[in-house]
């Protein structure tokens, strides 16, 4: 569990999760999780909604969102909730895969899809890096993600990998996005700071000419640049 420092924001959430024992392992989580505050939780869409719509405070930072729910869809709430906190991060936290949903909700806006499966550091990690602006994703998720990029991608001529410069580090760094790693899992394998391969990445980033890991990735397999 990530180290709270004191002079850093909390960050507010809601939870919107229907199945009650998931529902209370999370909160179980949240209140252990000293720099993320689980401010609200629901178990209707319909409910979530009303209370956005009332509520005199500040939206939340982060929204936790799972899809299959009694009434509206977590899919169909999307744009109505940007539409009224044009600030939040919303995360979806489902036990669906499908790349037909995946699209789905990243299109509609959602910034991060994590699955159930997920271990409960993943999720508070989730939670931080959507909020700093990041687009947080299983692995399983981001495979599918990449392999529908793929097929999307119009046909490119072969690109000669070291017309790039990539260096030895950027290319390892490139197969472990391809393999699904996390910034953290990159970090701990190459024994690297977790700030240097941020840094990395942004340099891989700028060279393959792409804003984001999934596109990275799907140039990578496209070009088979590894």
């Amino acid at each position: 569990m990530m180290t709270h420092n004191p002079s850093s924001e909390t960050l507010r959430i809601w939870l919107l999760e229907d199945h009650e024992a998931f529902r209370r392992n999370l909160i179980r989580l949240f209140q252990h999780t000293q720099d993320i505050r689980m401010e609200h939780t629901f178990t209707t869409a319909e409910a979530m909604l009303a209370h956005l719509d009332s509520t005199d405070g500040e939206p939340p930072r982060a929204l936790l969102l799972d899809i299959g729910l009694p009434g509206m869809s977590g899919l169909e709430i999307i744009g109505d909730v940007l539409r009224r906190a044009p600030g939040c991060r919303i995360v979806i936290l489902t036990i669906f895969e499908d790349e037909g949903k995946i699209t789905r909700a990243l299109t509609q806006g959602a910034c991060g899809y994590i699955l159930k499966t997920a271990q409960p550091q993943e999720i508070t990690a989730a939670i931080r890096e959507a909020v700093a602006g990041g687009y947080p994703m299983s692995p399983h998720v981001s495979r599918s993600l990449v392999h529908l990029l793929t097929r999307m991608a119009p046909p490119a001529a072969p690109t000669v990998v070291d017309e790039l410069n990539l260096t030895p580090r950027e290319k390892e760094m490139l197969r472990c996005l391809v393999d699904g790693l996390s910034n953290k899992m990159i970090a701990t394998k190459m024994n690297l700071s977790p700030h240097t391969v941020d840094g990395y990445l942004r340099t891989l980033f700028g060279k393959l000419g792409v804003h984001s890991r999934a596109a990275a990735v799907a140039r990578a397999m496209k070009d088979r640049l590894v």
